[in-house]
């Protein structure tokens, strides 16, 4: 890992101050060092594999997480990633058919989880791979040993969602990672070492970078072992908690499930990612949080931080239907289909040159996403800029509708249905139809159960050809385990009619 000179720096300083907190179980920083070690001299006894068919150059032990947000994933982690070890992370919630195809693919030397009849463990001894029970381990917390040794090169695998039901594998340099992690530092104003919660699945990039973060800065990490938005929004009243990283549906959540409550006052920084805030969802976590500076970043695994926006509580308010302004170190340009610059205030593909991209994919590059060229990289988000350097997403490529012609980008839409009074959330889609091509549809939550009334409040903000044709409602979004919602179960449900969904009349 990037920090483990900062690491030993914290427990060397002050080793009982709680490092990470889960569910009420803490682990000081002192702890986190000592028990690192050990589990990283346990890591390095272990025989290699000789099944292992990718190439990781300068990795000697690939230790594959599937912890959830367990109590010792920090230890695992800092010990997984210490030179010359590297570290993938996988979602224990992953379907487990998705698992054994990675853990096939990876052929990691140890396997580490948080449960012996977990559908990970099962797989990992079916496949011959070493499996480790966190918490469990042989280790010897007083025997001497090296501090936790860095230096350049591998040290993370992290997945994402493909085109495919085959996840894409790509892979993190500790330099990347150091240099974000400097950069962010100054950017978040982390020298005071808030404390942090973030509530989402650590094998996700938000959660797991936010967990680094805070180690890097000697704050105190908190989150839950299970998403339980009424355990969230009560550690947050409990003036222990600086600052909240979260998407915007986890803070939804908080809003609802601390409803009639006071605001919570005691927290300062609110940071969101994963999807663009809408108006309604700034007004509401101004009341919630009302002494919060409030901001969000565009980014992606696969290249990092793209931009950072204030949208509540500083100098000066971003313009809500944009993302902010570039990273630090990033230049953000925005290109037609033959890759040239389109300039100011035109659509076009989003491309980034910054050192802060990941190096590529093991497997799984479908072409359709991430890729890199002379002219940066581009996970095919589709943009515009305007002349104060401001970015607007209007959607992903492979997103766009086509309807009577005309191509529709889902995130427009959706954008100007979450204005409407009564709407809380809305995703947006297209299903075949014989006359348009593409029919469009919207599932909205909240209170609105009126089609025309949805469909005028669109009229005001959209072409025409734009305005969705059907609408639907739902009282409970199925989730992603990153917090996102599940887009395609939502739209399965339409077409199957399962009573998830109800259709809206005028």
């Amino acid at each position: 890992m990037p920090i483990h000179a900062e690491l030993r720096r914290h427990a060397m300083g002050r080793p009982d101050k709680p490092a990470v907190v889960i569910d009420g179980g803490a682990l000081g920083y002192g702890e986190l060092h000592a028990r690192s070690r050990a589990i990283y001299r346990f890591l390095h006894d272990l025989p290699v594999t000789n099944r292992r068919t990718i190439d990781l150059p300068g990795v000697e032990k690939l230790v594959a997480l599937s912890l959830g947000n367990h109590i010792g994933f920090a230890e695992y982690f800092v010990a997984a990633t210490a030179l010359p070890n590297a570290c993938a992370v996988i979602d224990p919630m992953m379907p487990a058919e998705r698992i054994e195809r990675i853990l096939e693919r990876l052929a990691p030397d140890v396997l580490i989880v948080d449960d012996e009849a977990s559908a990970s463990a099962e797989i990992g001894r079916r496949l011959g791979i070493s499996v480790v029970i966190a918490g469990a381990g042989p280790f010897d917390l007083t025997a001497p040993g090296e501090d936790l040794p860095d230096a350049e090169g591998i040290f993370l695998i992290g997945f994402t969602s493909g085109t495919t039901a085959e996840p894409k594998a790509y892979y993190r340099s500790r330099e990347q990672w150091r240099r974000s992690l400097d950069r962010g530092r100054l950017v978040f104003e982390l020298q005071n070492a808030p404390s942090t919660l973030c509530p989402g699945a650590l094998a996700h990039g938000l959660a797991l970078y936010a967990l680094v973060e805070a180690l890097d800065a000697g704050a105190t990490f908190h989150s839950v072992r299970k998403w339980d938005a009424g355990a969230v929004a009560r550690a947050l009243a409990s003036e222990e908690i600086e600052r909240l990283v979260a998407v915007p549906t986890h803070i939804a959540g908080i809003a609802r499930a601390w409803a009639g409550e006071p605001s919570l006052d005691c927290l300062r920084d609110v940071l969101t990612a994963g999807a663009k805030l809408n108006l309604n969802e700034l007004e509401s976590m101004r009341r919630l949080f009302p002494k919060a500076r409030i901001r969000e970043y565009y980014g992606a695994s696969e290249i990092g931080f793209m931009t950072v926006s204030t949208l509540a509580g500083g100098e000066t308010d971003f313009p809500i239907d944009r993302v902010g302004q570039a990273y630090p170190g990033v230049a953000i340009t925005i290109r037609d289909p033959e890759e040239n610059d389109v300039g100011i205030d035109v659509p076009g593909t989003i491309f980034v040159n910054s050192d802060l991209i990941a190096d590529g994919y093991l497997w799984g590059d479908d072409g359709q996403a991430f890729r890199v060229t002379p002219s940066g990289a581009t996970v095919g988000d589709l943009g515009e800029i305007d002349v104060n350097g401001m970015l607007r997403v209007i959607g992903r490529a492979g997103g766009m509708m086509i309807s009577g012609g005309n191509n529709v980008y889902p995130a427009e839409v959706e954008s100007a249905l979450k204005t409407c009074p009564g709407v809380e959330e809305a995703v947006v889609f297209g299903l075949p139809d014989a006359y348009y091509g593409q029919r469009i549809v919207a599932v909205v939550s909240g209170e609105a159960i009126d089609a025309k009334i949805l469909a005028d409040h669109c009229a005001g903000k959209l072409a025409r050809f734009k305005i969705p044709r059907q609408f639907y409602r739902i009282g409970a979004w199925p989730m992603t385990s990153s917090g996102k919602i599940a887009r395609g179960q939502v739209q399965a449900s339409v077409i199957s009619g399962d009573g998830l969904v109800l259709r809206l009349s005028a």
